[in-house]
């Protein structure tokens, strides 16, 4: 094993800020009087007023980049030390810290940019966190309003460029609005299904004086006529559930996303033991069931477990929760769950029947819909699902049997990446916040980390985002900082954005970084194997010298080659107070099985290349 410690040269020790939600008044009260105090010195204008509004929703940390026109928040910034601001390296960085911190902790996450590329470099992350409903509020600045539309310098249309990959967005012009529309803001992000919105402001009304109030929460819904999400089932919908899950021999939960964005896992718990089904999951659902509990039968989809999707196809009742049936999860939809009546639930009616049509459908938020539903469920006891149980368990075995790589190296002699995702977890007590990046990595996260806890697993479903790893790992390791926190990257994703490595160490972000290097892009090279007849173009991939990179940061590295190194190297870099990076040489050759072919379904997986090991 290599080993590279860097001195740690350069950190800088930040004290998190203590604040407190936005609904305790008291504490709002003390935070109030000491601005009064601090105003009194000069005039109020709009950058004060945001970033009060950014106090008042209980932001305690956000991610930005400064640039001349966002200047006058920077300006007023260091009068409000509740506010801790992370200086990425670059605002797609930000964007993806912004949504890891949502994603551990449940609350809105905040990125800012300034205007022209500062704005467009968001972009990217906005939509990640549209496709996987994260509530997150990206501010940008803009140029004076008298110079709107006339090709400024760094003006761009970035509400209009954001339009289509927010739940909303606004252009503020007017120091007087901004704080109701950061009001308006958090809660349109939070609430129903969550999602990005994109406030741009222009200079002039960050610079303007105000004494504009903030809102109450009662005035921001009575501001807001047309958003009210539909949160409870109906129920005679709910009575339908109940009288299906009674008479299907062979139902199966699809626990997706929503699951643990309504934090429903104990509900979802409770009907599975109830009613004695067992619960599959969607990659953003990983996490909404103990993967230890006896009813947890694992990962779907196209890299999914084979058993999990032989079960799919065999299920008369799929009981599909917070979840939107995407291609991954159904291949070609046509061939999806032929035996199967489907009940799906979601907060948003435009995903049922969007994909695949269902049999009950439910508008709510899941976590209220099952405690209507839980009611009106007859209790069934395990040996009347007995047959079905063992059928399943047999076909679990089955597949686990010849998708493990334990011996810890591939045929080639180099180490195999399930084994360290495996040693990962296990060094972790599978307690660890982790954050895989877009590729190979992604799916053996997926499959082999072993997931104990909700928010314990952070990934770039719908986008597929290259490079969002590692700073969704620094906003995860904000939000929570009582969990060790590791970046699973493949070497492709980690250097589109490895310049967040200064960030790391500038802020003291204690990421731990696995990187699974095979020296090529995986699933790009997997795909030019099995489906365009070995053409190799363009997926070989040269890197650095990872420990002498870590070690120009000044951040401990090790390396491992052999699977002896590997949890050695694993609890040393949890050893270490900040960040610290593991280069794991993984063989090339190594693909992730069972793989579904583009159009095929769910019965049509390949995976020969397992049979020959």
């Amino acid at each position: 094993m290599t080993v590279a410690k860097g001195d740690g040269g350069g950190r800088v020790t930040h004290v998190p800020s203590a604040g407190t939600s936005a609904s305790d008044e008291i504490e709002r009260a003390r935070r109030d009087m000491l601005h009064e105090g601090r105003m009194q010195k000069r005039t109020r204008i709009g950058a004060d007023v945001l970033c009060e509004a950014l106090v008042r929703q209980g932001v305690d940390v956000f991610f930005g980049y400064p640039g001349g026109v966002i200047l006058p928040l920077y300006d007023v910034l260091g009068d409000y030390p509740e506010l801790r601001h992370i200086l990425v390296r670059h605002e797609q960085g930000a964007a993806h810290a912004a949504d890891g911190y949502a994603r551990a902790t449940g609350r809105v996450g905040v990125c800012l940019g300034t205007s022209g590329p500062g704005a467009t470099n968001l972009v990217t992350g906005i939509g990640n966190a549209q496709l996987d409903s994260i509530p997150i509020v990206a501010i940008t600045g803009n140029v004076p309003g008298a110079l709107l539309g006339k090709d400024a310098f760094q003006e761009i249309d970035i509400t209009g460029i954001t339009l289509p990959i927010t739940k909303h967005n606004y252009l503020v012009r007017n120091a007087d609005d901004i704080a109701l529309v950061l009001a308006e803001a958090f809660h349109i992000a939070r609430t129903g299904r969550p999602g990005p919105v994109h406030v741009d402001i222009t200079k002039d009304a960050l610079q303007g004086e105000t004494r504009a109030q903030h809102p109450d929460e009662e005035t921001v819904v009575a501001g807001l006529p047309g958003f009210r999400p539909t949160l409870d089932g109906h129920p005679r919908q709910l009575r339908t559930i109940a009288q299906e899950i009674a008479k299907a021999r062979r139902p199966l939960i699809l626990a997706g996303h929503g699951i643990l964005i309504a934090e429903a896992e104990e509900e979802l718990r409770e009907l599975a033991e109830k009613a004695g089904i067992p619960v599959t999951w969607t990659l953003l659902g990983i996490g909404a069931i103990d993967e230890t509990h006896p009813l947890a039968y694992g990962y779907m989809g196209m890299h999914g477990w084979k058993h999990v999707n032989r079960a799919i196809q065999s299920a008369d009742l799929l009981i599909a929760l917070g979840m939107r049936f995407d291609d991954r999860v159904t291949g070609n939809v046509k061939t999806y769950a032929p035996h199967a009546r489907i009940v799906h639930v979601d907060i948003d009616p435009a995903e049922i029947g969007k994909n695949v049509a269902v049999d009950v459908p439910v508008v709510g938020d899941v976590r209220r819909v099952l405690r209507s539903l839980l009611p009106l469920v007859e209790p069934v006891d395990r040996e009347t699902r007995a047959t079905y149980l063992g059928q399943l368990a047999e076909w679990r075995l089955e597949s686990e049997g010849s998708s493990w790589h334990g011996s810890g190296t591939w045929r080639t002699g180099l180490l195999s990446a399930d084994y360290v995702l495996e040693q990962i977890g296990e060094a972790n007590d599978h307690d660890a916040t982790m954050v895989a990046d877009v590729g190979q990595n992604q799916m053996w996260t997926a499959r082999y980390a072993g997931y104990r806890r909700p928010k314990s697993h952070l990934s770039s479903g719908g986008l597929g985002t290259m490079g969002y790893g590692m700073p969704a790992a620094m906003g995860a390791a904000l939000g929570r900082p009582d969990k060790t926190t590791w970046a699973i990257v493949g070497d492709g994703g980690f250097q589109m954005t490895i310049q967040e490595l200064a960030t790391l160490v500038q802020d003291d972000i204690p990421v731990k970084i696995a990187l699974l290097d095979n020296r090529k892009l995986g699933m790009i090279r997997q795909w030019q194997e099995l489906v365009y007849a070995g053409n190799y173009h363009s997926s070989e991939m040269v890197g650095p010298d990872y420990l002498k990179l870590a070690d120009a940061y000044g951040i401990p590295a090790w390396k491992a080659t052999r699977p002896g190194e590997v949890r050695p190297a694993i609890e040393a870099a949890n050893a270490v107070d900040g960040p610290a990076l593991v280069w794991f040489e993984i063989a090339s050759e190594q693909n992730v099985f069972p793989m579904m072919p583009a159009g095929k379904g769910l019965s049509d997986l390949l995976e020969e290349l397992e049979e020959q090991l």
